[in-house]
């Protein structure tokens, strides 16, 4: 069994994880969902986004990337708010 070839694009980094991230935090903000849910909405929504658009004609690929953009989405999230505390607490002193 050959593992499918998988080609990522600017669509991944630019678009899709963006996406994710602010669509995610629109969800957090307008229904009050508790915080460790948001890693699983962020993931839904990357899969619903991979599967159904950005790799409809491959399902082996859509699911891989859909986890790739929830993760990069919840990553991305994360570090920018522990940089942001970093330099609110610097900020401080």
């Amino acid at each position: 069994m050959d593992f499918p070839t998988i080609h990522t694009n600017i669509w991944d980094a630019v678009i899709a994880v963006p996406f994710v991230l602010i669509t995610t935090e629109f969800i957090k903000w307008t229904t009050k969902i508790p915080h460790k849910y948001v890693p699983t909405v962020a993931t839904i929504l990357g899969l619903l986004i991979s599967v159904f658009y950005s790799h409809r004609h491959d399902l082996s690929a859509g699911l891989f990337m859909g986890f790739f953009y929830g993760s990069a989405a919840v990553g991305s999230y994360a570090g920018l708010k522990t940089a942001w505390l970093a330099y609110r607490s610097t900020e401080k002193k």
